[in-house]
């Protein structure tokens, strides 16, 4: 059974560093050889593949076939849930966390990022 690629992809994590990412590295001056990336939090059981097919099936739906994105690399990075005072006595605890960076194919851009 396969999931929704939206309860897998659960939104974009926008910090200064990953817009950064997003805007490739300064040295390269072509727009063509532009690898750019970008930072998603996503489900915490999900693995590589189901990121990288969620990602390809929600950003290139209604796209023609030849502005197809397409995904290169995808590196995973789980987040440990800080611990944190609740109240005056007892400990809480903010949620896990599971990061995925997205590398698009040289010279792609993701123009919805939210940025």
């Amino acid at each position: 059974m396969s999931k929704d690629p939206y309860s897998i992809i659960v939104k974009p994590h926008i910090t200064e560093r990953s817009v950064a990412l997003s805007y490739g590295d300064p040295l390269v001056k072509e727009e063509k050889d532009i690898q750019r990336k970008y930072t998603f939090i996503v489900a915490i059981n999900a693995n590589k593949i189901e990121i990288k097919g969620a990602f390809e099936s929600i950003y290139n739906h209604g796209r023609k076939e030849t502005e197809l994105l397409k995904v290169e690399d995808v590196h995973t990075v789980h987040i440990k849930g800080k611990t944190r005072r609740v109240g005056q006595r007892a400990p809480g605890k903010r949620p896990d966390r599971k990061k995925a960076i997205i590398t698009l194919a040289r010279g792609q851009m993701l123009e919805d990022y939210g940025v």
